[in-house]
């Protein structure tokens, strides 16, 4: 029997009678690649087919190119809940659930970097390439006062604008800079971490029903083990971590 709780928060999560989840394909660590039909698998996805589950929904992946597209859609109801990072600006249209993993982001320097811990980067004269509208490219927005931005469409034009013009920083996501560090050689990759990428489910804002579910579910899928089941199951271990709960949760 279906309660009226459970109908209005069907009503705020699947209008469309499934759950429509916007999938990040640019995270290689959350979205480990497409099945021979075109559908993502990874760490994402199966958070999500494990939200459906549990409202016992079909589900509907739309694969984004990146998460800022993710977030330009949320003005148009394209989605119904959207697997990104949660930061400040995207929150400002999103509401987000507390984050279910983290990834640390960090610097890639030059050879002869005169650069020696985090405080250094933020210098008049630094130019810090990143993806642009990654979420920490947005962090490093919010937070540098005097490095230069030098935003890009991709990780991959990151590097090779970071390579071809001799600038000081390349910013990113440690498990791609530790590839990059490898293909870079005498680059130095920084051992300290800028800040820690939450990975988080949103929904859109001013459903109470859908944000009180999607936050219950994620202190259960960490409690439970099932969100280290994950990671594990599609080896991304040492790369991707368990966010900590919330004393609040």
């Amino acid at each position: 029997m279906t309660t009226t709780s459970d109908a209005a928060l069907l009503e705020q999560l699947a209008p469309t009678g499934v759950l429509r989840a916007a999938i990040n394909m640019s995270n290689f660590l959350l979205v480990r690649g497409e099945d021979n039909n075109g559908l993502p698998f990874g760490v994402s996805p199966d958070m999500a087919k494990a939200i459906a589950d549990k409202l016992g929904v079909g589900l509907k992946l739309i694969k984004y190119k990146g998460p800022g597209d993710i977030a330009d859609d949320a003005l148009t109801h394209s989605w119904d809940i959207a697997n990104i990072a949660a930061e400040p600006e995207r929150a400002k249209t999103i509401f987000f659930a507390p984050a279910y993993c983290e990834i640390q982001a960090t610097y890639l320097l030059q050879a002869n970097s005169v650069i020696k811990n985090i405080a250094d980067v933020d210098k008049p004269g630094n130019r810090i390439v990143a993806k642009g509208r990654a979420a920490f490219e947005l962090w490093l927005r919010d937070n540098l006062e005097y490095g230069e931005i030098v935003a890009t469409s991709s990780h991959d034009e990151s590097f090779k604008v970071f390579v071809d013009n001799d600038y000081e920083v390349l910013a990113g996501l440690r498990p791609r800079l530790l590839e990059d560090h490898a293909s870079l050689p005498g680059s130095i990759l920084m051992e300290e971490s800028f800040t820690a990428i939450k990975q988080s489910i949103g929904c859109m804002p001013e459903k109470p029903h859908a944000q009180e579910f999607l936050t219950d579910f994620v202190h259960q899928a960490i409690q439970s083990g099932f969100v280290e089941s994950r990671i594990r199951h599609h080896g991304v271990v040492a790369k991707l971590s368990v966010a900590p709960l919330l004393d609040s949760e």
